[in-house]
């Protein structure tokens, strides 16, 4: 069975446990039970481990699995076994924090440069990084074979770094500006609008009230 022959949804679950087994890692468990891991990504134990049949055997019965083993599988697996260079566009405040994000390279994406267009921030430094002229962006992603930009622009200057951004090699883009993006069919935008983010989260929480208010009612 090739990795096309997977289906879709597992393939997506395979994130969920690599972030439940990253955090397991950091706080040292070495073994994980498949309940255990379901109850994290808030799925089923039969679901987890027929996900992970898909790609072998894992697991000891009434062991569970090797967290650290696991998880460097299923990271071969996602392709994500060596560390990924990222550009990074907009050196303001959220661009700077995620400069500053340790996690970051523990997990195998290092940000090996960063863009903006504010003269006063060009030149700059952010912890180790220069940032650069995002009119050298074309010319410099192209030099470092950077596949993956981060967005981290106000929502009224996004479209027009998109269009720069959609003249290179780039055909992956995590944007927090809250707006959508015009990109060619190759290219991959994930978008992370926090003010939405936090209005679900708050209108599924309420819910989960109500619903658990109406279940104690005789």
């Amino acid at each position: 069975m090739t990795y096309r022959d997977v289906p879709t949804e597992t393939m997506d679950r395979l994130f969920l446990y690599m972030r439940a087994l990253t955090c397991l890692r950091r706080e040292k468990s070495e073994t994980v039970s498949s309940s255990r891991l379901a109850e994290i990504c808030n799925v089923n134990a039969p679901k987890v481990r027929k996900d992970l049949s898909y790609f072998g055997e894992f697991g000891v019965r009434g062991v569970g699995y090797n967290v650290n083993e696991l998880l460097d599988h299923i990271r071969r697996i996602l392709k994500l076994d060596r560390s990924v260079n990222v550009a990074l566009i907009g050196a303001g405040n959220i661009g700077r924090a995620l400069i500053t994000h340790s996690s970051f390279q523990l997990e195998g994406f290092n940000i090996s440069m960063a863009f903006d267009i504010d003269r006063e921030k060009i030149g700059t430094r952010v912890g180790s990084i220069t940032v650069e002229d995002m009119m050298d962006f074309p010319d410099r992603v192209e030099e470092e074979g950077i596949d993956l930009a981060i967005l981290a622009v106000p929502e009224e200057v996004a479209p027009e770094i998109a269009r720069i951004i959609a003249d290179t090699n780039i055909i992956s883009i995590l944007s927090f500006a809250p707006c959508e993006l015009c990109m060619p069919e190759n290219v991959k935008v994930t978008c992370v609008d926090l003010s939405m983010e936090m209005a679900r989260l708050l209108y599924n929480s309420r819910q989960t009230v109500t619903r658990k208010k109406k279940e104690r009612k005789p």
